[in-house]
């Protein structure tokens, strides 16, 4: 067995095994038990009680987090001459169309995020193959294709994200950084989970929120006791 380091022991018992914290209980804990020397990211891990390999059961959508991510958001928008301008002055970080199509053909996709028009979408179709894999691919449902892409583009840069449960059941995703105060990490937990909780499905059957657990990008897990989100 591995010997813990002195950061680990300092922590190991602060996290009591089995036992479920209150939601601002954990994004008070999350910041006590991450000792890394950079700005770790506060990940949130819901496990639900869905069948995602039925269509009827699929869980997806976005949510905008009150205290936005912390992290730099880089937005491509792929979009017509005429809405160049508003897209830039929203905040976008590349704007453009056919020479980033071009790009993307040649394998460039350093973005996280690409928001486009729906009368684009027929030269974007193609780079499916390219972007899909790295979960790039604009979505009407995600709020990625839409014609007004100056609010698209602000709302991410803002702190809107998109979020899928997996074939697991687990939906997991970023809620903000261990520099954040307690406050805001809970605030934008509880976002995050009421928006999750509006969006069960009609089909799933027995108990929704299964568990929730807190953690960083180094940290062990922490169990939040569903009801405290409530």
């Amino acid at each position: 067995m591995s010997k813990l380091t002195k950061n680990q022991k300092s922590v190991a018992d602060k996290v009591e095994a089995g036992k479920a914290y209150s939601l601002m209980e954990a994004s008070e804990l999350v910041k006590e038990i991450t000792t890394t020397k950079f700005d770790a990211s506060v990940d949130i891990d819901v496990r639900l009680g869905v069948d995602p390999r039925k269509a009827n059961q699929m869980v997806r959508g976005v949510v905008s987090l009150p205290n936005g991510t912390g992290k730099v958001t880089r937005v491509l928008c792929l979009c017509t001459p005429d809405a160049e301008a508003a897209a830039k002055e929203a905040g976008a970080d590349y704007v453009g169309l056919d020479e980033y199509i071009e790009k993307i053909k040649g394998g460039w996709t350093d973005v996280d995020v690409i928001i486009t028009m729906p009368s684009c979408m027929g030269k974007i179709g193609p780079l499916g193959r390219v972007l899909g894999p790295r979960g790039l691919m604009p979505n009407p449902k995600s709020g990625t294709v839409t014609m007004d892409v100056a609010k698209a583009v602000k709302e991410v840069k803002q702190g809107k994200i998109d979020f899928k449960v997996d074939k697991a059941g687990i939906i997991h995703t970023s809620i903000g950084k261990v520099s954040f105060t307690a406050e805001q990490i809970m605030q934008n937990a509880k976002e995050f989970i009421a928006t999750v909780i509006k969006l069960k499905p009609s089909a799933a059957k027995g108990t929704y929120i299964k568990s929730i657990f807190i953690s960083s990008t180094m940290s062990k897990g922490i169990k939040v006791d569903p009801k405290s989100v409530e």
